[in-house]
């Protein structure tokens, strides 16, 4: 009997032991592949940086070329070279806004929005304890 007790508590260190290593192993291996991960973020994130910076960088470039572009001696140039006839405007064409151009904009959008309606408003009456 005190052979099998013995066996037993063998049996049990084993298991025990085979757990042990078992969990041990979960764990590494979930170290490791959540390290893998990290680095493949790391590099996506750093290609979509240079990217981004690469982006940024033509940006700015046509940027300058669009100012450039737009300049008045650049325009009077197009303008003879192409013999398109534009004038500077006269002072009388020009109109001067005072206010601000976004809030310009969204008056003269809600104006057409509400333009058809007829509005008429109804007050609200609330009344304690829900009966009218």
């Amino acid at each position: 009997m005190n052979k099998t007790g013995s066996q037993a508590f063998v049996n049990q260190l084993l298991i025990y032991t085979l757990v042990t290593i078992c969990l041990s192993g979960s764990v590494g291996l979930a170290s490791v592949w959540m390290q893998q991960q990290i680095a493949t973020a790391s590099n996506s994130i750093k290609q979509l940086e240079t990217r981004t910076a690469e982006i940024e960088r033509r940006r700015g470039e046509l940027n300058v070329e669009i100012a450039s572009e737009q300049s008045p001696t650049k325009l009077e140039q197009r303008n003879k070279a192409w013999a398109l006839g534009l004038v500077q405007p006269t002072e009388q064409q020009i109109e001067r806004i005072s206010e601000s151009p976004e809030h310009r904009l969204q008056r003269k959008r809600n104006d057409e929005r509400f333009a058809g309606e007829s509005l008429s408003f109804f007050p609200v009456r609330y009344v304690a304890g829900g009966s009218r």
